[in-house]
Order: structure tokens, then sequence, then C-alpha cells
């Protein structure tokens, strides 16, 4: 059975793109570990492992150059290349084609359906920690670690409009105030307090996620 580190190793992820998905599911496993009812972490952790394993199709390379060196550009320009032959341009097809290629669990599969700005609202409503959890973890990582959802929310907004599209106020706040909703269920039945989700206690779980391996 392949670790989660020889899947990213075999499907060249990017280095910052690892740690982003090392670092959500650290954050989800944070969660799960105090929540007050059981959930489902072991699928939880695997979705969140998994969730952007297409991301490299969408990724502008120079865009944080502190995370691509320039002299390592044409190589991950190539992997870059080499994806939208094999999966096309669509990364979250992508990363469900790769996520079926390595037999991940079917419901981790449905967890990772889940995961993205644009369904807060429907996580809001659902009665689903598993997906409420998923979907907030991977809210709470920055290009560079641990944020506030309120950083996030205006990172957010900055790359998108980095990448020439626009969200109006009319369709961003509705989404924003579901996050924050979703932030307080979470962390109500998790009896946390979004301040105690820090950098320090997720670089600690981070490394030994690395072994992580499917049920």
């Amino acid at each position: 059975m392949k670790t989660i580190q020889q899947i990213y190793s075999e499907y060249k992820i990017l280095p910052n793109l690892q740690e982003h998905q090392l670092r959500v599911a650290a954050i989800a496993q944070i969660l799960c570990s105090h929540m007050t009812d059981p959930v489902d972490q072991e699928n939880i952790i695997a979705a969140c492992l998994l969730h952007d394993m297409g991301n490299i199709i969408k990724f502008d390379l120079t865009y944080f150059p502190e995370l691509v060196k320039p002299a390592e550009l044409d190589y991950w320009q190539n992997v870059k290349l080499d994806y939208v032959k094999k999966f096309g341009l669509e990364e979250h097809l992508a990363t469900e084609l790769i996520a079926r290629e390595i037999d991940a669990p079917k419901i981790a599969l449905g967890y990772i359906g889940q995961i993205g700005f644009y369904k807060l609202i429907q996580n809001e409503s659902s009665n689903s920690y598993e997906h409420k959890i998923c979907a907030y973890a991977d809210m709470r990582v920055g290009p560079f670690g641990v944020v506030s959802i309120e950083e996030r929310l205006v990172d957010g907004r900055k790359r998108y409009a980095g990448r020439g599209y626009t969200i109006t106020s009319e369709h961003f706040e509705p989404l924003a105030e579901a996050l924050r909703n979703v932030e307080k269920q979470v962390c109500d039945k998790a009896h946390l307090n979004p301040d105690d989700i820090t950098d320090e206690k997720v670089n600690s779980l981070m490394e030994g996620l690395r072994n992580f391996t499917f049920k």
C-alpha cells in the first residue's frame, strides 16, 4: 500500500501543493479529534490529502516566484502540460480521475466533491459534519500557512482578480457569510476557538500525515 507521500511523488505534485493538502488534512485531524460526536475521520483526512491533486492545471506558476524557483520553472511547466494532455483543462475532473486511479475510497471522493468556496452555502445547510470539516479546513490554509477565514477571504478575492475573474459582492457576501457560519458550526461542535488552530499545531502533524495510507 502506497503512502500519500509516495503518491505525491508519483504524480509530481508541487511541493507547495503537497504542503497545502497536508495542512488542510492536519486541520481536519485536529477538528475530528475534538468533535463531541464521532465523525468519519479516516475518509475526511483522505479527502483533504487529495482534494487539490489536479490543481497544477490552473496554476500560474509565476504567480508566487518564491514557491517555484526560476531554475525549476521549465520542469514544472512541462509537468503542467503533461497533466493537461492526460486529464484535460478542468482541475476538479483531474483530481477525481487521479483519486480513482489510486483507488481512493469512494466515500472520500464524495467528500472531495464538497470542498470549494462555491460549495459553502450547501455545506452550511448540510447535516454532514464530514462535509463541513473538509470545506472549513481548506478555507483555513493560505499560500504560506494557517490563516483566519477573514484573511483567506481577502486573499481569495485577490487571487480571483489576479486570474482575471471577478466576483460581485452580491455573490461573494452570501458565500463569505456561509463560511463564517460553517466555522461556528464546526468549532462549536469541537469545543474549539478558531484561534486554537495554529501553525505550530498543524506543522506538528504534517510529517506524520505523509505516511497516511488508504484503508
